[in-house]
Formats: C-alpha cells, sequence, structure tokens
C-alpha cells in the first residue's frame, strides 16, 4: 500500500475520549458546527462538519474520538483546536463513540 504509515508515525496521534459540553451552529457555515469539548480537566473548541446529521442539542453529554494533539487551525474564522473522529455514512458523517462509558480524556490505543 502506498498510504502505509509505521507504527512509530501512528503513535504519534493523540487520540482521546472528549465529552461534547456546548455546541452550537456555526455563523457562517451550513454544515459546521462550533463544540467544546472537554478532556478531562481541559477545555478545547472544535469545528466539526456534522451539522445535517446532528442537532445541537443531541450532541451535548456525548462522549467522542478526538484527535487532541492536531495542529490548530481556523475555520471559517472559528478556532478549532483538533478533530472529532466519525465514520462516512450513506447518509453522511457518523460519530465514533466509546461502547462504554469512559472518563474524559482518557487515552484510546
Amino acid at each position: 500500500m502506498d498510504n502505509e504509515v509505521s507504527f512509530e508515525e501512528f503513535k504519534k496521534l493523540d487520540l482521546r475520549i472528549a465529552e461534547i459540553i456546548e455546541a452550537k451552529e456555526h455563523p457562517d457555515a451550513d454544515r459546521l458546527h462550533v463544540l467544546k469539548i472537554a478532556l478531562g480537566d481541559e477545555i478545547k473548541q472544535i469545528v466539526a462538519g456534522i451539522r445535517e446529521q446532528y442537532a445541537t442539542d443531541e450532541l451535548i453529554g456525548r462522549k467522542i474520538v478526538v484527535v487532541n494533539n492536531l495542529e490548530p487551525v481556523s475555520i471559517r474564522g472559528e478556532a478549532s483546536n483538533g478533530m472529532l473522529l466519525a465514520a462516512r455514512g450513506d447518509d453522511g458523517p457518523v460519530i465514533l463513540l466509546p461502547e462504554k462509558d469512559v472518563s474524559s480524556g482518557a487515552r484510546v490505543s
């Protein structure tokens, strides 16, 4: 495979469980939500393209999987300090959720 990564490269990813504590629609993009997430004691903001599939009120309290050490970017004027992981379903993104309850900030390995 041309796109294989080594185990050493994979270990650089900091995958964590985060809890969505606030969600709002992005003011300048129809497909984006701006999410505040808790990773243990740390609070971050991320921008996610899941607005067509998920209403803001159904996101609050969900535990999700995020890439915690992704380089920060600005998406349509909103800071995004990580990335939520989702699968591409027939009707759009489907958020990856832990099977059982696990603490916010827990490392995914």
